[in-house]
């Protein structure tokens, strides 16, 4: 890692996401996994990334007093926002269809937000990404559900599966955080965090 003083810190990541994991190993990052699993439930009046940005800190609020004092907690959320809606990850088949139905030859924002919390302070940082989806088949759709794994990912699709490489004719933002994290910012912030 470039700067020697975050090998002084310990990074706890507070996700079961093996793309966000893999983006944290490929950055040369040492960490451990500490997933928090709870209910992705937010006041009604949160759009977009107010969404996003409450949820990641929601989930620093598990460890409240479990933190060291050179521990660096990193919490995140990602939000599917199309037509001033949410798009949560689908609950069922009926549902992912609708979802990529709707974004289907549209664009939409992909919004995540990653909270980093230390005992003494925490920051909250988001990034937007615009995604144009070509006009989707039916028959590309059920596919796409039907041989891949829709229901982990808010939006019902993954960018980097099959109908990513098929059905997105632009982006406007970064790749990795339509992924999940904007790997350029997460650097940034802590960078800056550790001086």
């Amino acid at each position: 890692m470039a700067n020697n003083k975050l090998k002084e810190h310990q990074i706890i990541l507070a996700s079961a996401s093996p793309r966000r994991q893999q983006y944290l190993k490929e950055m040369g990052l040492d960490f451990k996994v500490h997933p928090i699993h709870l209910d992705e439930i937010y006041p009604d009046h949160l759009k977009g990334a107010e969404i996003s940005d409450y949820l990641a800190e929601l989930k620093a609020k598990g460890f409240n007093n479990k933190l060291g004092a050179m521990d660096i907690l990193i919490t995140s959320d990602t939000v599917v926002w199309h037509n001033n809606k949410s798009l949560a990850k689908p609950a069922d088949l009926q549902e992912a269809f609708a979802m990529l139905k709707t974004l289907s030859n549209d664009w939409h924002q992909v919004i995540t937000s990653v909270c980093f919390t230390t005992k003494g302070q925490q920051k909250t940082v988001n990034h937007c990404t615009k995604v144009k989806f070509k006009e989707l088949t039916d028959w590309e759709i059920k596919y796409y559900i039907q041989n891949y794994n829709p229901f982990d990912k808010a939006g019902g699709y993954g960018i980097q599966d099959w109908i990513g490489l098929i059905g997105i004719e632009e982006i406007q933002g970064s790749y990795t955080n339509v992924v999940g994290l904007p790997t350029q910012l997460v650097y940034k912030t802590l960078m800056a965090m550790v001086g």
